[in-house]
């Protein structure tokens, strides 16, 4: 009943055109039932031969009833998949501004496939549940209560009998088939979500598989998970069919009741043998929307897991909180002060920022270093709110980030993370994305900055050259370049550059961060490496290790004195570049 109420919630917008369509579908099946009765009155009075003239009434009846129901029928799809597809486009949306909302410090642990799943497949259950549970359920007990009623009008103990073999039908069978396939039922959504997270695995990573001999076994896993699933799938369809064939036979009970008791009826003389007919074959169609509840039953079964993974997902705390009512952006220029930043990822139980403090003005330029896992991102990350800091704070011109709305901090701060995606798309398409105005002219001018643009001339198409998947198309360091022009094409008040030189050999590293800091000239920039080559470029070097500031000053300074920065910078100039 929980998992039901939570698809009412969902589906409140629309409650309007469900009842409309639980209106049609009735009407539609009592159509059916008012065409077998009518046609069985029909042939019953025909075989009488009387004048023509009494059997014009059922004649039409008999037109107008087949066309109605074909007419309700269509009517009744026609609303009741509006109304679902109405829920599955607001559901999928709220579901994708809720991974947004989490993203990323929310999501380390789903894996990129089951997400994928929990997106597409079980929203899409989720409307099912509208279209094959309750309306079918509401139309079924709306109709069956009218037909019921009706036969009792014509023969009262036939209507007990009629009554007892739906209620077997609609209640006795499907509770028997819920008991026989409810492990099944409930093993087929989490299967597909594995099944569907290990190919997006499978795909992706085919080049290491293979490279290292473990797509065999890679493969095999997936044979086996897909085995697993298919064994579901048969026992599911089992269910299915032992359910069609108790229904099927509940239906015939109840005709050979109909006509067993209507014949003792015609014998006593308290019933006519034109009516029998009728009260002989009003069950037939009226069984026809029994027929869709034990099938209704195996839907919510999957629905329910289904409407918990999506629930799942809605209700997560996300790990920045939203201000009730947000305060308005300052005005330009921004100056950024962190005071006293401390901050947790989720799950964590030790800060990955401890007691951090520091200050970007207008223009001003400073550089965050450190070894991996030393808390540089995790600053990163506060600054454009992906985490709310634990304690501390984060100012902007003086208000308090977490009083403004997260994308009003954004359009002032912009993030180039060291992990930058590029779309299967043109690499044009790949810097506009940061500003859909931007000139071609522009483009190229962004390009010039992070020194692609002869490389991009060279190409047969230029900049309307794809990159492929994730960029597979072009090297690791035209990536970044690429992921860094979207950057720079933003002009954002303030940037931050989190590891731009990241996966790339020294030599490449070294000329795009002396690039960058030649492009970010006069911009308020914070600039997040472990590499310290050209930062005597930048105003303040801020040394973080375990979360904590040891070192900050100049670059020329910290070099000067012993200390962890001079031992990093002698460790550094010792590399030898083996490209």
């Amino acid at each position: 009943m929980s998992s039901l109420l939570r698809v009412l919630v969902f589906a409140r917008a629309v409650r309007g055109r469900l009842a409309l369509a639980v209106l049609t579908g009735a009407l539609a099946l009592g159509a059916a039932v008012g065409l077998m009765a009518t046609s069985a009155w029909l042939i019953s009075r025909a075989a009488e031969h009387p004048p023509i003239l009494t059997l014009m009434v059922a004649i039409a009846a008999v037109r107008a009833l087949s066309i109605g129901r074909g007419v309700l029928r269509y009517a009744e799809r026609l609303v009741g998949h509006g109304a679902a597809l109405g829920v599955l486009r607001e559901l999928r949306v709220a579901v994708w501004k809720r991974l947004e909302a989490i993203a990323p410090a929310g999501l380390p642990e789903y894996r990129s496939g089951d997400l994928l799943t929990r997106l597409v497949a079980d929203v899409d259950a989720v409307a099912d549940v509208l279209l094959r549970v309750m309306i079918p359920a509401a139309v079924a007990a709306v109709a069956g209560a009218g037909t019921v009623a009706l036969v009792y009008w014509l023969l009262p103990s036939a209507a007990v009998t009629l009554l007892a073999t739906m209620l077997f039908a609609a209640v006795a069978v499907p509770w028997l088939i819920a008991r026989a396939g409810r492990r099944t039922e409930q093993r087929l959504v989490p299967l597909r979500g594995r099944l569907t997270a290990l190919a997006v695995e499978l795909i992706h990573g085919a080049p290491d598989l293979i490279a290292f001999g473990a797509a065999r076994r890679r493969l095999s896993l997936l044979a086996s998970l897909d085995g697993e699933l298919a064994k579901a799938q048969a026992c599911s369809a089992r269910t299915t069919g032992l359910a069609a064939g108790l229904t099927a036979l509940a239906a015939g009970l109840a005709g050979w009741a109909a006509l067993a008791l209507g014949i003792s009826a015609v014998h006593s003389g308290a019933f006519s043998g034109v009516a029998l007919a009728v009260v002989v074959l009003i069950p037939l169609a009226a069984f026809e929307g029994v027929t869709m509840l034990p099938p209704a039953v195996q839907h919510l079964q999957r629905g329910r897991r289904s409407v918990d993974r999506v629930s799942e997902v809605l209700d997560r705390v996300a790990p920045v909180r939203e201000a009730a009512a947000p305060v308005a952006l300052p005005s330009a220029p921004y100056t950024v002060r962190v005071v006293g930043l401390r901050a947790h990822w989720p799950g964590a139980g030790t800060p990955a920022l401890n007691g951090v403090d520091l200050e970007l003005r207008p223009g001003r330029r400073v550089a965050v270093v450190g070894s991996s896992g030393s808390g540089k991102t995790t600053l990163v990350s506060v600054l454009v709110r992906f985490l709310d800091p634990s304690a501390g704070q984060v100012t902007l011109n003086g208000t308090d980030i977490t009083t403004l709305a997260s994308d009003d901090v954004r359009c002032v701060i912009k993030l180039c993370a060291q992990d930058g995606h590029l779309f299967d798309t043109t690499i044009e398409e790949n810097v506009r994305l940061a500003r859909r105005s931007a000139t071609p002219e522009a483009v190229r001018a962004v390009l010039a900055q992070v020194r692609l643009l002869e490389w991009v001339d060279s190409l047969p198409e230029g900049a309307q050259t794809p990159v492929g998947e994730h960029g597979a198309r072009v090297s690791g360091g035209q990536r970044q370049r690429i992921a860094l022009a979207r950057a720079l094409l933003a002009d954002p008040p303030v940037l931050l550059l989190d590891e731009p030189a990241e996966h790339l050999d020294l030599a490449t590293a070294d000329v795009l961060t002396a690039d960058l800091l030649a492009a970010t000239a006069g911009r308020t920039t914070l600039f997040v490496t472990h590499r310290l080559a050209g930062l005597e470029a930048v105003d303040e070097v801020i040394v973080v290790h375990s979360g904590r500031v040891i070192q900050r000053g100049s670059h020329a300074a910290l070099i000067a004195v012993a200390g962890p920065y001079r031992r990093m910078w002698d460790r550094e100039r010792a590399a030898v570049d083996p490209v």
